[in-house]
């Protein structure tokens, strides 16, 4: 595969929290994000429950609500955010002066099927297993007819702030790992027996097709693990799994679709992230196997499907490894194919990397094949870590 070109890229943004901007205040914020050669933020208006170590904000460890930062109007139908303390200072409003004044970039970051409050309160929206339970309560399942609603009237709200880009986090299916509040299992579930029980076959999925054959046989696999005699990952998913998990992609696709037009008509652009990297080197950095595109569809996600109806197409590269950078947005690349917006997104310390030098390398590896560079996050890195930025660029 031929790279982009070999040059920098020259876009940048800075993923960066509400609560960030409001205990160091917008203006201190984003001159330090633009010192450091970037061209603007990402701020999370519509964010999920979380405990973060926040090294230079007014609290050392912070606790995120799920909701979003603004004033929900009336675009929303049956699920309704719920609205984060301060949302009626709309912060959005106050940044995009800002960022104007400043000649910077302003993206609207949400969070979309991923929200454990109104998972708790609309349960029948959340994905369904193959035994029937509804046991992960964060995961809006995108088939429901009320969650794509949700997503679009999300979408509208996060673009009329008048955002450059709206970035879609979680506009996909939930896996199981991704985990819940002191969960336990002491049982050895293996790779493929907990893939099959994070698969939601709610009454929208077992609409696709092969669902109920996928059903049979995720509740074969389970039972296999639960009995204790989970099968070797080498095995691969049975065909049955297999063949449901490619069709469920176009769920994922056409979600995308209605959220990049309803995304255009409020003139911004719709920037997708594909979350696929995380699941594979979120924790330590090190992941294993082959490309993270060539996972995506454990996700739901057909790279060159959804990126033929976004405006964007956003990859977490968390990786220590440079070449490992590379091999996942050449990946990438080859599967949007030319003239598709592609965006690294690099963690600059721990635990990926460790010297502004390692970071340079992993900069020049996906400058190679992505036309933007993006830096997660500001309020999670300490001051002396987010200079590394600088001295990559």
């Amino acid at each position: 595969m031929t790279p982009r070109a070999e040059r920098p890229a020259h876009e940048s943004c800075v993923y960066t929290f509400v609560e960030d901007v409001r205990g160091e205040g917008a203006a201190p914020v984003l001159d330090r994000v633009l010192a450091l050669g970037c061209s603007g933020l990402t701020v999370a208006a519509a964010y999920h429950r979380a405990r973060d170590v926040t090294p230079h904000g007014p609290a050392r460890v912070t606790f995120r609500r799920d909701g979003v930062h603004f004033p929900p109007g009336d675009l929303f139908g049956r699920l309704v955010p719920p609205v984060q303390p301060g949302a009626e200072e709309e912060p959005l409003r106050a940044l995009r002066s800002l960022t104007r004044e400043r000649g910077a970039a302003l993206h609207a970051w949400g969070v979309f099927c991923h929200n454990t409050t109104l998972g708790l309160e609309h349960p029948d929206v959340t994905q369904e297993n193959c035994f029937g339970d509804r046991a992960a309560p964060a995961d809006l399942c995108p088939s429901h007819p009320d969650v794509r609603a949700y997503a679009v009237a999300l979408a509208r709200s996060l673009a009329r702030y008048d955002a450059d880009a709206v970035v879609a986090e979680s506009l996909h299916f939930g896996l199981f790992g991704h985990g819940y509040h002191h969960e336990r299992s002491f049982v050895e579930l293996g790779a493929l027996a907990e893939y099959a029980l994070g698969l939601c076959f709610c009454a929208h999925c077992r609409r696709i097709e092969g669902a109920d054959a996928a059903r049979a046989e995720a509740v074969r696999l389970v039972e296999e693990a639960l009995d204790g005699r989970p099968r070797p990952e080498t095995e691969g998913p049975p065909a049955a799994i297999m063949e449901f998990s490619l069709a469920r992609r176009r769920t994922v696709t056409t979600l995308a679709a209605e959220v990049a037009e309803a995304v255009a008509a409020e003139g911004s652009r719709l920037i997708f992230i594909d979350l696929s990297g995380a699941a594979k080197g979120y924790a330590d950095g090190l992941p294993m196997g082959g490309p993270a595109a060539g996972d995506a569809w454990r996700l739901g996600v057909d790279p060159a499907a959804v990126g033929s109806v976004v405006s964007g197409y956003a990859v977490l590269a968390y990786a220590r490894d440079a070449a490992r950078v590379a091999a996942d947005l050449e990946a990438y690349r080859r599967a949007l194919g030319p003239g598709r917006e592609l965006r690294a997104v690099l963690r600059p310390g721990f635990p990926d990397t460790d010297s502004a030098d390692h970071l340079a390398g992993k900069v020049t590896a996906a400058a190679k094949y992505a036309d933007a560079v993006d830096y997660y996050a500001y309020g999670l890195t300490p001051f002396h870590v987010l200079d590394r930025i600088s001295a990559a660029r």
